[in-house]
Parts: C-alpha cells; structure tokens; sequence
C-alpha cells in the first residue's frame, strides 16, 4: 500500500506507539509483504526464523518485535505485536468500510456496460468498451482496463485469507491492496479474486478466465494467461506469459510458472514449474516422465 503523502518514522512510530532506530525523518512510503516489498516501504516480521530474510530484503523499514543492529540504510520500528501494529498502520491510513453508501471516486470509461444490479466499491476506475453482467462485486480500488468481460456473480477485491494463530484463535490480516484486470481480459462467471493484502493481485492483458475459478491475494497472472474451470491457485504466485491451466488444477502460495508451460487438468502444483514443458499428477511432473512410470508401473504387474 502506497500512503497518499509519505510519512516519517516518527510519525509512524507515534502512530503505532514504538520505539524507533534510525533519523525521525526517515520518510516512508508505504507498507508491503516480503515479497513485493520495495525501498521506501514498512515490512513486518515477528519470528527470528524470517529476521534475516527481512532485514535483507528490499524494505527500509523494518517493524520488528526484537532490537537487532539496523543494516546501512535501514530503520526500524521496534513493536511488542508487528502483526497487529502493521493491521494498525494499513487500517489507518485505508478507507475501510464495506457497508459504506455514499461512493467516492468511481470512473467509467466510454461505451462501458455495468448491470444495474452491480455493486462498486470506493475508488474504482473501469476502462472503455467493458461489460459486466449482474451481480458482480467490484471491490475497492480495484482497476478494470479496456475490452474487459466480466460474467456474472464474479467477485472482484474479496479480502485476503490471510491468519496468524494467537492464544488458540485466529487474527486476520486487513486487506489494503487491490484487484488490477489489464486489457482484452475476460473472467467467467462465480469467479473470487482476492484483494493484495498489501499490494496488487494481477491478471494481466489478454487473460481468459473460465467458470468457477479462485485467484489468491497477490498473485499474478501473465500476458495471456487461460485457466479452465474449477482451478484454485493460492496467494502470491507468479504465472508467467502464455501459461495453460486446465480444469481443477490446485497451486500452493508462492508457487512460480514459467512461459508458455501447461498444467494439464487435476494437476497439484507444490513446486516452482520451469516454462515450456506439461506437466501432470497428484504431485506435478512433467507428462512425459508420468507416462514412463505409468508404463513401468503396468509393467509390474
């Protein structure tokens, strides 16, 4: 999440009532997940398993529950709760309502049609040539480009499934990121595409969508993507250009697909997938190897 003006680390640390390391002045930009996070951006981390990878990692604000040494260029806020203060920080500077009446900075481009029965969040803009059929939800801030389809009962910008487990329940994690469809893409109908918790989900330009799929908070999707119906791909995946995804593919979070692969259907993808090849099986595997041990397995018997 980009702040509309940024602060300083004063600010954030009086904001959120933390000791701070590093000049007051250090300005801030915004916040961001560990991976999309970028320089000028509050991270969070509340486990010594990930200090490293956070301390190491492109943000320049670090909100730590621990004192540690601040690597060069770097600050820190220091929080007995980082997980809490960071809902605090996002909740605080994001316009959070989602029974609010009065919209404010919606955009409709030309010759766009919306069903009456649509719902539009806050600060949502939607290009040119668009249709969307009823009962779709538009999420806040969410970007619609030019020459989308949109099929019914889709919703757009859902809040992430995204917990912590503390004291024997679950917190949840505010959602202030958003839902960005680039041009010429089309989403079936009772699709959910979740909101970035911080940043942005992606699907990018000409992407086609099927019935009945879910898209995770910040994952992206390549140029030209085309998923079958019932897949399920989980939150902060990267899917590269001219990926095929065939109908109840699963994909655990933070999973990458290389250019052009194909994901043959039923396949469950726990692995990075390098691009060009298709794969196949409960565990994903290249198609070809599948049907060597196939043979093999036959063979025995």
């Amino acid at each position: 999440m980009t702040f509309q003006h940024p602060q300083t680390l004063k600010s954030i640390a009086d904001l959120i009532q933390a000791e701070f390391i590093g000049d007051e002045n250090f300005a801030i930009n915004g916040t961001n997940e560990i991976h999309r996070v970028k320089a000028g951006e509050i991270v969070f981390v509340n486990h010594p398993k990930y200090y490293d990878k956070a301390l190491n990692s492109e943000a320049t604000i670090i909100l730590i529950d621990k004192k540690v040494e601040a690597p060069e260029g770097k600050v820190l806020l220091i929080s007995d709760d980082p997980f809490r203060d960071f809902n605090l920080i996002n909740s605080h500077f994001t316009k959070i309502n989602p029974f609010i009446t009065e919209l404010h900075n919606v955009e409709v481009g030309d010759n766009s049609n919306i069903h009456h029965s649509v719902i539009i969040g806050n600060d949502v803009k939607i290009g040119n040539n668009c249709t969307i059929f009823p009962n779709v939800v538009i999420g806040d801030r969410t970007q619609i480009g030019d020459n989308c389809i949109i099929q019914s009962n889709t919703v757009l910008g859902g809040d992430a499934f995204y917990y912590r487990k503390l004291n024997g329940e679950y917190d949840r994690m505010i959602s202030v990121g958003n839902v960005i469809l680039e041009d010429n893409v089309e989403i079936g109908n009772n699709c959910c595409i979740d909101r970035g918790v911080t940043d942005s989900t992606i699907i990018k330009r000409g992407s086609k969508l099927d019935n009945l799929i879910q898209i995770g908070h910040d994952t992206v999707l390549g140029n030209r993507t085309l998923i079958a119906s019932g897949a399920l791909i989980a939150g902060c995946c990267i899917i590269e250009d001219d990926v095929t995804i065939w109908g109840q593919v699963a994909m655990a979070s933070g999973k990458r697909v290389g250019k052009g692969a194909v994901i043959l259907g039923k396949t469950g993808v726990n692995k990075d997938l390098e691009g060009g090849k298709t794969y196949f099986g409960q565990l994903a595997e290249e198609f070809r190897d599948y049907l060597r041990k196939e043979i093999k397995i036959k063979n025995l018997k």
